[in-house]
């Protein structure tokens, strides 16, 4: 039961967390382009419109891709408490501190990535330009919760202290 545990822990893992991980990456230069995109105080041509409508689109499915993939990771730390459960391992050292960026990771995507990728959509879909500074915030707060997963990854893999890790 411990391999199917690990193994479902593992796919959900790759499945959920890297779309967010790609996507949220990608996010603030998409954003930076559709602002590019955004036709000038002149009236725009049909050719400007579609340039901007294609790039706002391409930022709105980044958004709903974080969205619905960081809602499916949930299902990441319920089959790794199951998993370590089945392993007993859930007071390893090594499992705490993963379970806690983890959950540092969770908090920055609910609290400052998917935020301001909503805030940052909104504006372009209303016709208003993006500041280069929320998007290099932006890229700051993605780039944060990407180090925290390759972290808890790492963690994952090498095991400190375990007998079967690296």
């Amino acid at each position: 039961m411990t391999k199917i545990l690990l193994s479902l822990h593992v796919l959900a893992a790759i499945i959920a967390v890297g779309p967010v991980t790609v996507a949220a990456s990608m996010f603030p230069a998409a954003a930076r382009k559709a602002t590019a995109a955004l036709p000038a105080v002149v009236p725009a041509t049909p050719a400007a419109s579609a340039d901007t409508a294609g790039e706002a689109g391409t930022v709105r499915l980044l958004h709903r891709i974080c969205r619905v993939y960081a809602g499916l990771g949930i299902a990441v730390p319920v089959l790794g408490f199951a998993t370590a459960a089945a392993m007993g391992v859930l007071q390893d050292a090594w499992l705490i501190a993963s379970i806690t960026l983890t959950a540092v990771a969770a908090g920055l995507l609910a609290a400052f990535v998917l935020p301001r990728q909503e805030e940052l959509l909104e504006q372009l879909t209303g016709g208003r330009p993006v500041e280069r500074a929320a998007t290099a915030r932006l890229a700051m707060f993605t780039g944060l919760f990407n180090l925290l997963w390759a972290t808890v990854t790492i963690l994952m893999i090498v095991r400190p202290g375990s007998t079967t890790g690296a």
